[in-house]
């Protein structure tokens, strides 16, 4: 496969994993699982296979230890951790010296949905808590719900959300056509989380997001 036939969809650095999101990966990842205050760096490509060659050129270009692999027909997925950033971002360097592009060769952030649902029913709760891997949330918190595009996108705000505000967090979706967030709490906190995942994604430089997925 030629380099030049692969799209970058995410391409995004964290630079200090917060507690919850390190445990949540831990929880859903096959690989070889991060710790909290470690730094990460997550990448998403197009076609879904071509992350195999995006890992390899991770691994040998740094210190890098892989947390998860996704490969999906479409998508692929790869996130990377380490202790020291600069050893990440070594990595970053190397993916993007092998695709022969910049950083800003990714795709931007674009938010599909985002909604804050106060004075959550205990039944809602209780379906919500049928399908999350994380944290619950009880009767009575608030919910925030936010939908990215690319699905890459999610673990960034996740991330700068849990840093932001003392929030729960339910579920990160970071691979497929969208990618979600679910994060519970007090009223106040939430709408903290919520500026704060938001506007990290809007600090992301890339190419126009104009795409639009068959979900079908």
């Amino acid at each position: 496969m030629s380099e030049r036939s692969i799209d970058l969809r995410t391409f995004v650095y964290l630079d200090v994993l917060q507690p919850q999101l390190a445990s949540f990966l831990a929880t859903v990842a096959r690989g070889y699982l991060p710790i909290e205050e470690q730094a990460a760096l997550f990448v998403e490509v197009a076609p879904g296979i071509a992350i195999n060659r995006i890992t390899d050129v991770a691994l040998k270009g740094a210190s890098v230890t892989p947390g998860m692999m996704v490969v999906e027909r479409a998508f692929g997925a790869l996130e990377v951790h380490a202790d020291s950033q600069g050893d990440v971002r070594a990595a970053g360097q190397a993916i993007l010296g092998h695709l022969g592009i910049t950083e800003e060769a990714r795709l931007e952030p674009r938010v599909v949905t985002s909604e804050i649902i106060t004075g959550t029913d205990a039944y809602q709760t209780m379906l919500i808590n049928r399908m999350r891997h994380g944290d619950v949330i009880l009767k009575g918190q608030a919910l925030y719900i936010l939908e990215t595009h690319p699905a890459g996108y999610a673990i960034l705000a996740a991330n700068e959300a849990e840093k932001a505000a003392p929030i729960r967090l339910l579920e990160v979706v970071t691979f497929g056509a969208y990618g979600r967030l679910y994060l519970s709490g007090g009223d106040d906190e939430i709408k903290a989380a919520a500026a704060a995942a938001e506007a990290c994604l809007t600090q992301i430089r890339g190419r126009a997001n104009e795409e639009v997925v068959d979900v079908r």
